[in-house]
């Protein structure tokens, strides 16, 4: 991210974002809602240095969106565990977040609140997590001196985590022998993925299938080693959306996106916390396989032959050309994880998923 867009472009894009709430077109968790992907999508073309008029995208992008209500109750330090997971109290939320950063760092408001808002990482679809990596990549790249709009947008993404904050119950920690790649392939798929995801997280957690496919995976060590885990893990939920993102395009983008958000908060965090933030994100994970992903895989090698020798340059800006919020953020992935490993099947994945997602 150029010294000039971080100062100018960003926190314009937050600013006039921040008049709208985090919701539109519905509840998400019941009622055909969708998720304002806004703030996320701007972050990752302004950090990318995308060919794309950031200002036009969202001319067409804020159409969508509703606006964000007023507070109606201050939340008060001693009773925030009331508010938790009450959707109504997400103006509430968000004005108790920028009254925190208001007053304190703002890592240290982070890594008070990541652990408390941990267990229900798949709030919101998961866009609680991935709109707090957005906005932390930024805060990184701002330095000393964050705009006050950047602090807004961490605001905006910790109060949404906290209003449609919702656990899952039988959470287990990895104690198996697979890779990310293997136990991807081996979590047990739901046999009724039909309805909205609190509808299919309820039969999940009921499910024969879903403690042992949490245990599958081998564990991290040690807390030193949960980045390169969770590296791989978003390794291989990159690369297993060739073989799975066709059952459900939009929501298994997420099996990457969610885990790599925790692997861009992880720096900032006391080390303490890194393996419940590695537990948590298998759990992620595994829950968007389980509850969308179709138990027939695509064959994978004759859909990465569709792409020969893809650059990640190419691929951002093919996700720039198809301007879709959810393509732009997993290019944004894909190229993080093929930097790392020089798999060309990753960015495969990337402009495969532009081509099942409809544009806008």
């Amino acid at each position: 991210m150029s010294r000039e867009a971080m100062i100018h472009k960003l926190p314009a894009a937050y600013e006039r974002l921040h008049a709208y709430g985090p919701e539109f077109g519905g509840d998400e968790e019941g009622n055909h809602g969708a998720t304002n992907h806004g703030p996320m999508a701007v972050e990752t073309m302004v950090r990318r240095g995308l060919d794309i008029n950031v200002e036009h995208w969202l001319d067409r992008y804020v159409l969508r969106l509703a606006e964000l209500p007023e507070a109606s109750e201050i939340i008060r330090p001693d009773q925030w565990r009331r508010a938790l997971g009450q959707a109504r109290r997400l103006p509430d939320w968000t004005a108790y977040f920028r009254y925190e950063l208001s007053e304190h760092p703002w890592p240290d408001v982070l890594a008070r609140w990541w652990p408390r808002l941990l267990p229900g990482i798949v709030a919101g679809s998961t866009h609680g997590v991935i709109r707090v990596g957005h906005s932390v990549c930024a805060l990184r790249s701002a330095g000393d001196a964050p705009a006050p709009q950047m602090l807004d947008e961490l605001a905006h993404g910790l109060a949404f985590w906290a209003a449609r904050y919702r656990e899952l119950a039988g959470v287990a920690a990895p104690a198996g022998t697979l890779a990310p790649e293997q136990a991807l392939q081996a979590v047990t798929r739901l046999s009724d993925q039909s309805g909205f995801i609190a509808h299919r997280l309820d039969r999940l957690e009921r499910s024969e299938g879903w403690v042992p496919s949490l245990r599958a995976l081998a564990p991290a060590a040690s807390a030193e080693d949960v980045p390169a885990r969770l590296e791989a893990l978003v390794d291989g939920a990159t690369g297993a959306y060739l073989r799975f993102g066709h059952g459900s395009p939009v929501l298994l983008v997420h099996a990457a996106t969610a885990p790599n958000a925790v692997l861009r908060v992880l720096p900032v965090l006391p080390t303490e916390q890194w393996l419940p933030s590695f537990t948590a994100a298998w759990a992620a994970v595994t829950a968007v396989i389980a509850t969308y992903a179709p138990a027939r895989p695509a064959p994978y090698g004759e859909i990465v032959r569709r792409y020969p020798e893809p650059t990640p340059a190419d691929a951002l800006q093919r996700a720039a050309e198809h301007g879709d919020e959810h393509v732009l953020k997993f290019a944004d992935t894909a190229a993080e994880a093929y930097d790392r490993t020089g798999d060309p099947g990753l960015l495969a994945a990337s402009l495969h998923a532009g081509r099942l997602i409809d544009p806008p």
